[in-house]
């Protein structure tokens, strides 16, 4: 028996694989019996496997839940050793008594998965800095993706941040190293995105980061989708760096509005940016999108925070190997 509420980090995926993430070893035919007894409810309805969850909603489940534990690591439980501990302290920008800020590296996991060794979630235990509370993720990154994540400290300010989330008061700052330089070179991207089964990954087992088994596409039938942006300098229109702010919050967002102004981002090869052109002039050709800034309103008994996260080695060497002036700030 459990009420547990959906934050950002989870916001937006299928119910059983919520389940498979926060429960793993869990059997799918337990889970859809008791989803046809209505035992398992969304937002105090029944629901289906298939249902996807929302920011906000409450996942009330009116079962004894088995023992599955056993079955697959705890991330609560992992014990880590001094390097983990010292690269996850030393990704902390900013910590206060309700949050923390993490530069989150490139190539790291947020959250585990059933092929993913290392992980976030796995090394908050070091975060604790004594306090009783496991740090909570609130949202999420994908795994090439560097740059601001945030982590609330306890469980009560986990729903306050989620709320600021879902309200879109949290100001997200985005830079990406774009193939081509988008035209006009400043405005506003508004194409609804649908998130549909990646026929590339039929029969393989897709973990929560890489989302293998799903990708998303520009449709009319799916979830508006709002991304500012502007081009900050390029290179005889041929690479440009690019800033961006998502004024929603859908999986893959800016990756595909990039991509569907022509303007994919170098070193996504899932949509469209993975470009020999790149690496001809000395970039590599990697995932090249950063969470530069993020900007939380007070929380009570706190105050506005305002973070910049460094850029990662590979952009800021892709940067001046094409001679482009990245600001400061």
């Amino acid at each position: 028996m459990d009420k547990i509420i959906i934050t950002e980090a989870d916001g937006g995926i299928r119910l059983d694989r919520w389940f498979k993430r926060h429960y793993p070893g869990l059997q799918h035919a337990w889970l859809e019996k008791n989803l046809r007894k209505g035992l398992i409810r969304v937002g105090g309805k029944k629901a289906k496997s298939s249902d996807r969850v929302e920011i906000g909603q409450v996942v009330d489940i009116k079962c004894p839940m088995p023992d599955v534990t056993k079955n697959s690591p705890n991330p609560e439980s992992r014990i880590l050793n001094p390097d983990d501990i010292r690269m996850i302290q030393n990704a902390v920008l900013y910590k206060d008594a309700n949050l923390i800020v993490l530069g989150k590296p490139y190539g790291l996991a947020v959250q585990g998965g059933s092929k993913i060794v290392k992980s976030i979630d796995g090394m908050l235990d070091a975060l604790r800095d004594g306090g009783k509370e496991r740090p909570k993720l609130v949202h999420r990154l994908d795994r090439d993706t560097s740059g601001c994540l945030v982590l609330a400290r306890s469980a009560k300010v986990a729903t306050a941040i989620m709320h600021l989330f879902s309200s879109r008061r949290v100001e997200k700052t985005y830079w990406a190293l774009v193939n081509n330089a988008p035209l006009p070179p400043e405005g506003v991207i508004n194409l609804p995105l649908l998130k549909k089964e990646n026929p590339k990954a039929s029969g393989r087992a897709g973990g929560p980061e890489g989302r293998d088994y799903e990708i998303v596409q520009v449709n009319e039938e799916g979830q508006k989708a709002t991304t500012e942006y502007r081009v900050i300098d390029q290179l005889a229109r041929k690479f440009a760096l690019v800033e961006m702010k998502p004024l929603t919050g859908r999986m893959h967002q800016l990756r595909v509005h990039m991509s569907a102004i022509g303007c994919p981002i170098v070193g996504d090869h899932k949509y469209g940016g993975g470009t020999e052109d790149a690496r001809s002039l000395g970039v590599e050709n990697i995932l090249h999108l950063h969470a530069r800034r993020i900007v939380i309103p007070a929380l009570p008994g706190g105050k506005k925070v305002d973070v910049l996260a460094p850029l990662p080695d590979h952009m800021r060497r892709s940067f001046k190997a094409l001679g482009l002036d990245v600001p400061k700030k």
